[in-house]
């Protein structure tokens, strides 16, 4: 077996045990071993091809997935009044699905509950039912409810949005779409290996969140990292319920990944398990990622008022926050001192007993601790039936589930 035989044998074995591997690490590995450049990404482009992984650019992240067999070809339906749109979905989605291409809502979801599609793509603007109106009525059917939903629209997604992922979409594309990024999706949501494709929970992990920690003391003042923080997000969960929290959080992520691709496609970002992400980059990057998401949030907040039941939206909507009924939600960024930040890191080290040599990756509670974030108000737990959420002190959490242990 020659050096990128064994190579490619390594990252299969890899991506096995750990369903998802950056590029960067794979690249380090490959170079190690003293493996061109051409002869990696050849590799990798060949393993994309046959289908055995699938990669896509997440919290600013090139990252590779492993796929599992298929034992029987999955479903898929279009619902897109436009025949020319219909038509580059489907071409962009390419073969290996059995796919049905509806052209008006009102005939969706008669056919959505006969055949029972793995996945269904809705335009939002269709003749005779919208497809907002559509993926409630998938996610609130006991028998397709666990249909994956990808809503795409031309229209202002602000309201759309959040009324998209409130109703239980999975994603929400923008027109006009990129074809590749609607075909990485659609693969990963339906062939991922392990557990099922989130893109809230499959932003960075705490292991690259830890590179990315290492990296930004290492760098300059132009690079800085940081935490974007919803504020309130705690209160907001106890009084209007801990379900719409998760929207917020799903929310937040979505229009953080858009930015990102947008306008800094090296922006990183990643999730803290709580109320707050990790963002780093260079700084004038991060600080248009971080306008530009805040500019969209503020933007959607009579939306998320009006929803939850507050609907005098002839007043002025500050005034609505002035009560100690509604939690004024707000997105800051904090910027991390890069001092304090490595001092706090020494600290996790030496309660560790290892030494800057010897790393390695941090847990959640490690990392929160680093960031200064050690208590948090919301406790985010995951498990198969996805992301769950509490209310509390996170020592105060610690200790009940320690008692219902003992």
């Amino acid at each position: 077996m020659t050096v990128e035989e064994q190579f490619k044998e390594d990252i299969i074995g890899m991506l096995n045990d750990r369903q998802q591997v950056s590029f960067n690490e794979i690249r380090d590995i490959a170079f190690s071993r003293g493996i061109a450049e051409k002869s990696f990404v050849d590799t990798l482009t060949n393993l994309e091809k046959d289908k055995i992984i699938a990669s896509r650019r997440n919290g600013g992240i090139l990252t590779y997935y492993m796929l599992q067999q298929q034992d029987h070809l999955k479903n898929i339906i279009i619902v897109e009044d436009d025949k020319n749109i219909n038509k580059l979905m489907a071409l962009s989605i390419g073969k290996g699905y059995n796919i049905t291409q509806i052209y008006d809502g009102g005939e969706a979801v008669t056919m959505i509950r006969k055949q029972k599609p793995d996945l269904v793509i809705l335009d939002l603007m269709l003749p005779n039912k919208d497809g907002l109106d559509i993926c409630q009525t998938i996610k609130s059917d006991p028998e397709i409810k666990d249909t994956i939903v990808i809503l795409v629209s031309a229209m202002d997604p602000t309201n759309n949005r959040f009324k998209g992922i409130k109703y239980g979409a999975d994603y929400y594309i923008k027109k006009p779409f990129d074809p590749s990024e609607l075909r990485t999706l659609v693969t990963l949501f339906l062939e991922k290996k392990g557990k099922r494709f989130d893109p809230l929970i499959d932003l960075p992990d705490e292991e690259r969140i830890s590179n990315e920690i290492e990296r930004s003391i290492k760098e300059g003042k132009t690079y800085t990292i940081g935490t974007l923080k919803i504020d309130e997000l705690g209160n907001y969960a106890s009084r209007i319920g801990e379900h719409y929290a998760i929207i917020i959080l799903r929310l937040v992520s979505q229009l953080l990944q858009d930015a990102v691709n947008q306008h800094s496609p090296n922006i990183f970002v990643g999730f803290l398990n709580g109320d707050e992400f990790v963002i780093a980059g260079i700084k004038d990057n991060v600080e248009k990622v971080i306008h530009e998401v805040q500019k969209e949030f503020n933007a959607v907040m009579p939306f998320l008022l009006q929803d939850a039941g507050y609907k005098k939206l002839d007043l002025n909507i500050d005034s609505l926050f002035e009560t100690d009924e509604v939690p004024k939600l707000s997105l800051s960024f904090t910027e991390s001192e890069k001092e304090k930040l490595e001092e706090r890191r020494n600290e996790v080290l030496k309660s560790k007993g290892i030494t800057t040599n010897d790393i390695g990756s941090y847990t959640y509670d490690e990392l929160q601790q680093i960031f200064g974030k050690e208590n948090f108000d919301i406790i985010i737990t995951r498990d198969l039936d996805g992301v769950k959420m509490r209310v509390g002190k996170k020592n105060n959490y610690k200790e009940e589930k320690n008692n219902k242990d003992e």
